[in-house]
């Protein structure tokens, strides 16, 4: 089992900064892909950000592209996703996720989720 859990979500104003972490305990996370999604009302999960916890390798949506960026601590066995020039349509909550082979909506590890407002 993997324990995933959020913080740093709040409300910020638009093209302000907000830094997310994903704390994972359980088993080693060394063949684990790690992930930030996002819902917003209405609107179906996506993935935002990615991070191969082994290679380091990432990948991101479009949408925040040059704007989001996510980063691993293998000693402190977290995930970051440092969020920058946030819009309104930012606004969701914000998902942390882990998954050995592919990350996508049916991930196997999903912490609970951590609310980001963006006020405009």
């Amino acid at each position: 089992q993997v324990q995933l859990v959020e913080s740093g979500g709040g409300l910020v104003q638009a093209g302000g900064s907000l830094r997310l972490s994903c704390a994972a305990s359980g088993r080693t996370l060394s063949s684990y892909l790690m992930g930030w999604f996002r819902q917003a009302p209405g609107k179906e999960r996506e993935l935002v950000a990615a991070i191969s916890w082994s290679s380091g390798r990432t990948r991101y949506a479009d949408s925040v592209k040059g704007r989001f960026t996510i980063s691993r601590d293998n000693d402190k066995n977290t995930v970051t996703l440092q969020m920058s020039s946030l819009k309104p349509e930012d606004t969701a909550v914000y998902y942390c996720a882990a998954d050995r082979s592919v990350l996508s909506k049916s991930a196997d590890y999903w912490g609970k989720g951590t609310l980001v407002t963006v006020s405009s």
